[in-house]
């Protein structure tokens, strides 16, 4: 009896921990990407991923205006954002990816100080571009990223 009651519970704790794992559907082959639904500050931003055997292989954050300029070619907005926040856009774009390529999508990510308000963005866009990817929704999600 007791040998019975084991296996029953192994069986239940196996097959909780299965459904648990369920809702995590595995990433989509194909490039996804998640862009702000409005300019803010006059640029919009975004997230693209690159998605290969159910793993992220790269990652581009970024913003453009809307001549579609790059925000962290900007090196005026570069220079002024370094010496008023401690960080520019080209540091925290590349920092944000990484955690996110490093993590597949798993992990928390960091916010970097001076950079607050594009950490939080930065979530939503991932969270979307991730839901796209476990869809395979090669769409762009358009992401309400208002704070």
């Amino acid at each position: 009896m007791k040998r019975i009651l084991v296996m029953g519970l192994s069986l239940l704790l196996t097959a909780s921990l299965l459904a648990s794992c369920g809702g995590q559907t595995e990433l989509q082959d194909g490039y996804y990407t998640a862009q702000a639904a409005a300019f803010s500050h006059g640029w919009k931003e975004y997230v693209t991923i690159l998605v290969k055997g159910g793993a992220i292989l790269s990652v581009e954050y970024n913003a453009e205006n809307a001549s579609g300029f790059i925000k962290s070619w900007d090196n005026a907005y570069m220079q002024t954002m370094l010496h008023t926040n401690g960080t520019y856009p080209n540091e925290y774009t590349r920092y944000y990816a990484g955690q996110l390529l490093d993590g597949q999508g798993e992990g928390t990510i960091d916010a970097i100080s001076g950079a607050s308000s594009s950490h939080s963005s930065f979530q939503l866009l991932a969270k979307a571009v991730l839901e796209q990817a476990r869809k395979g929704d090669s769409s762009i999600a358009i992401v309400d990223t208002a704070h």
